[in-house]
């Protein structure tokens, strides 16, 4: 059985921000059609796991800050696994289009990613895994979208899925060759040292087998534009 756990807010500020362009006015019923989605990775050293994408209704949220994260969203922050979240969203109601880029996104580059939207399922979610990192991921929570042929530019830092501990070790990590490691890492790690909650990700300080120099960032990570295409 999922274990996915959603939180339902009201009119609460959004997290998984760093800024938010404002809705531009237009097709206030917002009938059938798509947003483009394109992401740009704005790190130097992280690359990002495939980005999964959901359209879905007001109210609907991935994680909060302070909380255990869900068996799912674990799942993405710790192996860049999208399948059990995106079964879990694409089986809720409240949930229109799931879609994923399908592939990695080195530093630098960007993927537009297409999605459906239509009527009250106006909503965009999206998460992805940083690699090389233990369980850090970006994400937008519930961002409602442009209307009409509006466009929206959004910023997201680094989150910590508080699921595994950051050991920065190459065993613990997994994902393409990576210079320090010789190899394509691990995955796997014993439980214990993990923070238990979703919080602001403090980076890569060299204590395991990342260079720092090489892997740390400073916020924000992944550059968002939502753009009503149809």
């Amino acid at each position: 059985m999922m274990r996915l756990r959603f939180f339902h807010v009201g009119a609460a500020a959004l997290m998984g921000l760093i800024a938010m362009g404002q809705p531009v006015a237009g097709d206030d019923e917002n009938p059938g059609g798509q947003y483009a989605v394109t992401v740009t990775n704005v790190t130097r050293g992280q690359t990002f796991t495939p980005i999964l994408v959901a359209t879905h209704k007001a109210g609907l949220r991935l994680f909060e800050l302070g909380q255990p994260a869900s068996a799912e969203l674990a799942i993405v922050a710790e192996e860049g696994d999208t399948a059990p979240l995106a079964a879990a969203l694409a089986a809720l109601p409240e949930v229109k289009d799931v879609v994923s880029s399908g592939a990695l996104l080195p530093p630098g580059e960007s993927v537009t990613i297409r999605v459906g939207t239509q009527g009250t399922f106006d909503h965009v979610s999206l998460v992805s895994m940083l690699i090389p990192t233990n369980d850090g991921f970006f994400a937008l929570n519930g961002v409602q979208g442009p209307r009409g042929r509006g466009m929206m530019r959004l910023f997201s830092a680094a989150y910590d899925a508080g699921s595994e501990r950051n050991d920065e070790l190459c065993g613990s990590i997994p994902g393409p060759f990576f210079a320090e490691c010789g190899g394509p890492g691990g995955g796997g790690m014993p439980g214990g040292g993990e923070e238990g909650y979703v919080h602001s990700h403090a980076g890569i300080h060299g204590i395991g087998n990342l260079v720092a120099a090489d892997r740390d960032w400073r916020n924000p990570v992944a550059q968002v534009t939502l753009r009503r295409v149809r």
